[in-house]
């Protein structure tokens, strides 16, 4: 079903260009008669969604039925005014916003498109609470409004649409990591690699790691061991490297503060 629904949502977004470009051309007194049917079309892109089985279904089916609901209160007002229509399409932004917010917000770990879509859905909400204003009371505000919806729904199901083609693309065979676990994935197969190449030698970092981030102690250790392992492979122990440099017995001034080191200091003196 993700690789039909692909395909409407860029019929979807294409229609709903479409839609924007003609309701700036209307004149005032279309907008009426045509703010009912472009919510209408909103109800079935929902509907859509709704029947190819997401996993926010029954989310997409409510508002489906809020948006038909709303294109029928649209058609039937006979008001001569704009406020019902201006206040209906305010309603209608509002609330596709809202949920494009919640929806962003819910998928912003496996989504890269999240933060898009997270602004598609404010500007939305905001332009659905202008519209819902005293400030829309005229006819060109509510034209202007109309097409705003049209092309935000419409960037909003091209980038659905592209996105959900790339990930049908994808085999389903092969199992998608977050990148943070693809990191760790990643580091633990170089550390594995590493060991099975040379298990009888000293471990060093594995060649995941960056050497830029390794810490001054990490470097002091490094160092030092490979430093050791340099007088080891002389033959040259600590013992035998330091005995040489130590003077006589006779030669080695008492410990300080002793009974022996004070006499020996007034003899001297």
């Amino acid at each position: 079903m993700r690789n039909s629904m692909w395909g409407f949502l860029l019929f979807a977004g294409v229609a709903w260009l479409a839609i924007g470009w003609s309701v700036m051309r209307l004149e005032p007194a279309d907008i009426v008669g045509v703010a009912a049917p472009v919510i209408f079309f909103g109800a079935l892109c929902e509907a859509v969604r709704a029947l190819a089985g997401t996993r926010t279904w029954w989310l997409n089916a409510a508002m489906a039925a809020l948006f038909a609901a709303t294109g029928v209160i649209v058609l039937l007002d006979r008001d001569s005014t704009y406020t019902t229509p201006a206040s209906l399409i305010g309603w209608f932004l509002m609330v596709r916003g809202a949920v494009d917010v919640a929806v962003a917000t819910m998928n912003r770990g496996t989504d890269r498109t999240w933060g898009l879509m997270l602004s598609l859905g404010v500007v939305q909400t905001g332009l659905g609470f202008y519209a819902s204003s005293p400030l829309s009371r005229a006819a060109d505000p509510v034209i202007v409004t109309l097409g705003g919806l049209a092309v935000l729904r419409a960037i909003a199901d091209l980038v659905t649409a592209l996105r959900l083609r790339e990930v049908s693309a994808v085999r389903p065979d092969v199992l998608q990591l977050t990148p943070e676990r693809a990191a760790g994935v990643a580091g633990y197969a170089a550390g594995l690699t590493d060991f099975e190449e040379a298990p009888d030698k000293p471990r060093a970092r594995h060649r995941a790691v960056d050497a830029d981030a390794r810490t001054f102690h990490e470097e002091v250790v490094n160092t030092t061991r490979d430093l050791d392992a340099k007088i080891a492979e002389a033959g040259v122990t600590g013992t035998a490297a330091a005995a040489h440099r130590l003077p006589p017995d006779e030669e080695i001034p008492p410990v300080p503060d002793t009974a022996e080191s004070m006499a020996e200091g007034e003899r001297r003196r």
